[in-house]
């Protein structure tokens, strides 16, 4: 069952898992506070989309803020009473975090540790946050298990996650606050990320450019359909601990080039493929341990990467189609943007 009558925080409320979580949460009579930097890491202009979506509920509110700002912060938890935080913002993207390191530093260090001072100056019944799969990094130990050693991340956005959940430990150590950490695997589906491989591959194959397919299509990843994680997240925000640390993925492994397959039988268009090796901080599988997850959360994942795919494709077209009927007549081609 889902708590009603909350109000809680929901930061990164633009972004993919921070929408669909606000969404349902919503729907389920709750008060929703979003927050959102719409920053230009991807399309702002999806962002928008989606938060228009959002706004139309009366049981929502947004602040236009960056959770780095502490002052911000402070505001909005002193105009609000919130029972719960949420914390889906974050500077995504493994690859980016070389090139850009900084930005994860303000966002995913910075930001974190402001919420952390929040809950402490500003006691909540319940504190939910998103971690990655990333953390795991090259263990070879498969699945991977929330018991498993996690100190040798291959990425700096790996190494923020971690150092997420090891400040949040230290804050429900010192203050008592309950505090949780998904371990997110590759969530994909409808308003997905367009940095994300499915978003990506499904554009360039519709615009007939060639898809790059980095290890040689020996990568494995277990793809996690949004409403799964969506389901996760409120069981983890309706049933607060003191610290615990939870997979979530579907713990089914796909292997990349049958989820490239599974694409062109759904466009009815074969890619044209550029095989590539591995990239810095990408690990060549993803495979989660969710059994103590099914026990204390009652996670059960129920969409199938056929099923999920089908769906994240017929949202694009539709989306994609409908932005086209809004914008200047020179944009005809509906798989263009």
């Amino acid at each position: 069952m889902t708590d009603n009558k909350h109000t809680i925080l929901i930061t990164g409320a633009a972004g993919f898992i921070g929408f669909h979580t606000s969404k349902a949460l919503l729907e389920r009579g709750n008060r929703i506070i979003g927050i959102d930097n719409l920053n230009t890491y991807y399309d702002v202009s999806l962002k928008k989309a989606r938060l228009a979506q959002l706004i139309s509920y009366d049981n929502f509110a947004f602040y236009h803020e960056n959770i780095n700002n502490l002052g911000a912060l402070q505001k909005i938890f002193s105009q609000n009473h919130i029972d719960k935080i949420c914390n889906l913002a974050a500077q995504a993207g493994v690859r980016y975090s070389i090139e850009n390191p900084f930005t994860y530093q303000e966002s995913n260090i910075k930001g974190f540790l402001n919420l952390l001072e929040m809950a402490r100056r500003f006691p909540v019944h319940n504190f939910v946050f998103a971690s990655s799969s990333s953390v795991y990094g090259n263990n070879t130990k498969l699945p991977f298990s929330v018991e498993d050693n996690v100190d040798t991340p291959i990425s700096l956005y790996a190494a923020t996650k971690r150092s997420d959940e090891l400040m949040a430990f230290t804050y429900s150590h010192l203050y008592n606050i309950p505090l949780t950490g998904l371990r997110y695997f590759t969530v994909y589906g409808p308003w997905g990320r367009p940095d994300m491989a499915l978003f990506i591959f499904t554009r360039a194959i519709l615009d007939e450019r060639p898809i790059d397919i980095y290890n040689f299509g020996k990568m494995k990843r277990d793809f996690t359909y949004i409403d799964d994680i969506v389901d996760g997240t409120i069981s983890s925000l309706n049933n607060p601990f003191k610290y615990e640390l939870f997979n979530l993925g579907n713990s089914k492994t796909v292997q990349l080039m049958d989820l490239i397959t599974l694409i062109e039988e759904e466009l009815e268009i074969e890619a044209k493929k550029n095989f590539l090796p591995l990239q810095p901080g990408d690990v060549p599988e993803t495979y989660a341990d969710i059994e103590k997850t099914k026990k204390m959360l009652g996670f059960n994942p129920k969409t199938s990467i056929k099923t999920g795919i089908r769906k994240f494709i017929d949202w694009y077209r539709d989306y994609y189609k409908i932005i086209v009927t809004i914008q200047p007549p020179r944009h005809k081609d509906p798989k263009r943007r």
